[in-house]
């Protein structure tokens, strides 16, 4: 008996019916979820996209009114002058909601009565009419409340207000109902109205001549903000409508004793108009929220329309309301849309939610509704909840919760039904917290005890592998184990030989990764700090392709434990001389003949894998084999290729010298026979290259070598050549440096040949000038430039330079390849030529050697001299960045 209540206690359906009674006492009691409530309320009437009703108007007794016509109040017959204004301008209902409730009274007017009935009782001035008459306009024109009581007699459309106090009298209230205003009260059908103790009533004789009076009490929330006011309040037995409700009456041509309060729909009827109420003529009206700056309300300032600025007739068949908005006259009201409004504004959005039926209602099914959707909610909590996943959950919750507030807020914005939908999203929230919070506590805690029986078992799987020899596995096993009080101080003693093992393999940055482990949990463990330090300037030591994490050849380890240079293959790593994007350029030494190499590497393993990685491979060492071939004194000579450790590598003659792209500044060009001898050494080593069907594709400075004290030029880099007979090489596929590009190329046609030509043509431009013959703001307009438009003639940049010059420059520069030169010998021989003929005239120095420049510029769109074959090099793509390379 006992289990089964522990498991009734623990159980998932439990749980969920206490959080629904929790939060239904929570309610109840407190006003927690009915403020949630009033504020979703709040937040769906300022969303409404709603719009007054055009007959409702404001005049605002404004700042600006009051600066202009005096302190307030005003003589009573500032206010008799606008209400005649506003009748003979056609306004149809005028609502005046200052209060008229005590007399005011001139002093000079009381002692003008007096001098009256003196002269009225003296015998010789009695006589005299015109004296009387006198009298008689100096007393009308001092008696401002005759004036207002007459305009509003005058007008007949005029409402005025009353202040009633809520309450329920002991007794009866203080005062009945003045009898000129019975005329604006119903019959009370008692026990059924809000009940007032007592109440201010404007001036009788006003109260004669107005077309009705009405309270302008609100009913505030027990948050203080205003939602609803009373259509009707009870009063000495008597119902007293609301100013909006007589103004309507008015309004609509009616009378208020025509007004019905039906208990049968909780409804208050005028005429046709059925207005939705809580049973006790209490209407929760549309408040309308500014669009765009603009106030829903059309208002103008009382002096503006005194004065006639604004004309009166602008009011024409209006409802208008006027009342105090200016600071510190009238009362503000905390409203949905607005937590200061003038209370004559929140009488013109009650007004304005009868003409126009947008009172906010609450039909009898609105109350099933809530009680439904807490049912459902519920049942979802104890059957559907428990049976799903963390995720499956909280995805549905989030759907019902969305899908219950999106239809309680389309219900109140569209059809102006209330229905309270954030208590069963309350609940829901709560219940769905409750139960995942539950299920995670005890997941965690049997997570725990699982984790606990798990540890022992991957410490003792990773001894097993240990022994075994698979360190990788072993270390991947004592990962998994917590490295906790509990744990750690057996596992360290694991781990620590794990890292010896490792290093007895020569695998240093494994062994550094397992102390790095260990000392984030006790750095003092034994000799920890010395191995780590060690394991570190071992791993640090080794060569990495294209990163710091990749491959590495491991160093040879002297008796003492310090590192001897590395090997790759039978070469002997000196150092790094250059880095690229894929791989790293080392000095190497042949210790068999000591022999200087530079050897270029290849992190392939890292860029590629699978069939990719397989493909790139081949293609490496295509480029060794197709570069290997080439047997020419001009030529970089290729010397060994292997692949070690995951890293390819490419052993190649070690250059001295610079690169031409130090030549190609302004301020540093060479002299221009020197120059010609250079290109066309260049131009017979690629007539060479071209026989054995072999293309460069990337012909420009950076890719020339030269050492001018020496006299040797070689060309480098064939790291995108392809072997042009070769059924590898398709068009579509664009190679190359874009500012050295031919116009075939860089359109992804088949290339030959006359495409390195005419790079070499580019090249000698740029020699010979100090810039490139095209370019352009971006690689599209480069590009378009190359196809279409003529090279300049060089002798427009450098006049002083032979035609004969200029014609080869322009015959290398040809569009057409059918035009270019169609051999490389060719080409060289038309340089010798002119470098002979210019050489016979003059005699110029040769420039300073490289070494002497101070930081030598390179020209725009060169690259560095040790260029490195990029992933896009193996795929078939450009060599290198169009945007970085393009001309500025």
């Amino acid at each position: 008996m006992g289990r089964m209540r522990a498991a009734v206690w623990k159980s998932d359906w439990f749980l969920g019916l206490a959080v629904v009674v929790f939060v239904l006492v929570l309610h109840a009691l407190t006003d927690a979820i009915s403020g949630l409530e009033r504020r979703f309320y709040d937040f769906s009437m300022a969303s409404s996209a709603r719009v007054p009703s055009a007959d409702v108007a404001l005049i605002a007794i404004d700042d600006a009114s009051i600066a202009k016509i005096g302190r307030w109040p005003w003589s009573r017959d500032v206010h008799a002058r606008l209400i005649d204004q506003l009748s003979a301008g056609g306004a149809k209902t005028i609502v005046h909601t200052a209060f008229f409730f005590e007399p005011q009274t001139d002093r000079g007017l009381e002692q003008l009565r007096r001098i009256a009935q003196t002269v009225a009782a003296d015998p010789e001035l009695a006589p005299n009419a015109t004296l009387a008459q006198a009298f008689k306009d100096a007393e009308a024109a001092l008696d401002t409340d005759g004036q207002l009581a007459r305009s509003v007699a005058a007008s007949g459309r005029t409402v005025l207000a009353a202040q009633l106090v809520p309450g329920l009298p002991l007794g009866r209230p203080d005062g009945s109902v003045p009898a000129e205003v019975l005329p604006s009260t119903l019959e009370d059908p008692g026990g059924v109205l809000p009940a007032t103790s007592a109440a201010a009533w404007p001036l009788p004789a006003l109260a004669r001549g107005a077309a009705a009076v009405g309270h302008s009490n609100f009913i505030p929330d027990a948050d203080g903000t205003v939602r609803s006011q009373a259509l009707l309040l009870s009063h000495d037995g008597r119902a007293l409508p609301s100013l909006p409700l007589a103004a309507v009456t008015r309004q609509l041509n009616l009378k208020v004793p025509e007004v019905r309060l039906d208990a049968s729909d909780d409804s208050v009827q005028l005429g046709r108009l059925h207005i939705g109420t809580d049973g006790a003529a209490v209407m929760r009206p549309h408040f309308y929220a500014s669009r765009e700056g603009r106030a829903p309300f059309t208002t103008d300032s009382f002096h503006a329309v005194l004065a006639g600025t604004v004309p009166a007739a602008k009011y024409a068949g209006k409802l208008v309301l006027i009342g105090a908005t200016a600071a510190g006259v009238g009362s503000l009201l905390s409203t949905p849309v607005s937590p200061a409004m003038p209370s004559v504004e929140a009488l013109a959005h009650v007004s304005s939610s009868l003409l126009a039926q947008h009172f906010i209602t609450q039909p009898a099914w609105a109350l099933g509704f809530s009680v439904g959707a807490v049912v459902a909610v519920a049942a979802y909590l104890l059957l559907v909840l428990p049976r799903l996943s963390a995720p499956v959950g909280a995805a549905m919750s989030l759907l019902v919760a969305a899908t219950l507030l999106v239809l309680g807020y389309g219900l109140l914005t569209q059809a102006s039904v209330w229905v309270q939908a954030v208590l069963p999203v309350v609940v829901l929230v709560i219940g769905h917290l409750a139960l995942t919070t539950r299920r995670f506590l005890v997941t965690e805690a049997g997570k725990e005890e699982a984790d606990a029986r798990s540890a022992e078992s991957f410490r003792m799987l990773g001894l097993a592998l240990q022994g075994q020899g698979q360190l990788d596995m072993a270390w991947d096993k004592f990962r998994r184990v917590p490295m906790d009080a509990r744990h750690g101080p057996e596992l360290m003693d694991n781990l620590y030989n794990l890292a010896l093992d490792f290093e007895r393999k020569r695998q240093f940055n494994k062994a550094q990764a397992i102390y790095e482990h260990m000392a984030g949990f006790d750095d003092g463990y034994k000799d920890l700090k010395t191995k780590l330090k060690r394991a570190k300037n071992l791993s640090e030591s080794m060569i990495t392709g294209a990163g710091a994490g990749g491959p590495a050849v491991p160093p040879t380890l002297k008796a003492d434990g310090e590192v001897e240079k590395p090997m790759l293959g039978r070469y002997r790593v000196e150092k790094e001389i250059g880095r690229g994007a894929m791989g790293a350029v080392y000095l190497g030494r042949d210790p068999k003949i000591g022999r200087l190499v530079a050897i270029k590497t290849m992190a392939l393993g890292q860029e590629f894998e699978g069939a990719e990685l397989k493909d790139a491979r081949a293609r490496f060492f295509r480029e060794a084999e197709t570069a290997g071939r080439l047997q020419h004194p001009d030529i970089v000579t290729i010397f060994d290729a292997g692949e070690e450790h995951d890293l390819a590598y490419i052993a190649m003659e070690f250059l001295k010298g610079h690169d031409l792209s130090a030549y190609s500044n302004p301020a540093r060009l060479l002299p221009v026979p020197v120059a010609l001898r250079i290109i066309a050494r260049v131009a017979d080593a690629l007539a060479y290259a071209h026989s054995q069907g072999v293309a460069h594709r990337d012909i420009k400075p950076s890719n020339i070598m030269v050492d001018i004290a020496a006299d040797t030029v070689k060309v480098t880099d064939f790291g995108i050549a392809r072997i042009t007979d070769s059924s590898k090489t398709k068009t579509g596929v664009v190679l190359g440096t874009p500012s050295f590009m031919s116009p075939e190329q860089m359109s992804g046609r088949r290339v030959d040949g006359r495409s390195d030509l005419y790079s070499l043509g580019v090249t000698l431009f740029q020699l010979l000038c100090g810039r490139l013959p095209f370019r352009g703001d971006s690689m599209a307009a480069l590009m378009y430039a190359i196809a279409n438009e003529p090279a300049p003639d060089i002798r427009t940049i450098k006049p002083e330079l032979p035609e004969a010059l200029a014609n080869i420059v322009a015959l290398a520069l040809e569009k057409r390849p059918e035009m270019r030169y169609g051999d490389g010998r060719q080409f060289a021989a038309d340089l010798r030529a002119v470098a002979a003929a210019l050489d016979a005239q003059r005699t110029a120095p040769l420039p300073k050697p490289v070494e002497e420049l101070t930081q030598p510029p390179a020209p725009s769109g060169m690259e560095p001299t040790l260029k490195l074959p990029t992933r896009t090099d193996l795929e078939g793509g450009p060599s290198a960045d169009p945007v970085q390379n393009a001309p500025r």
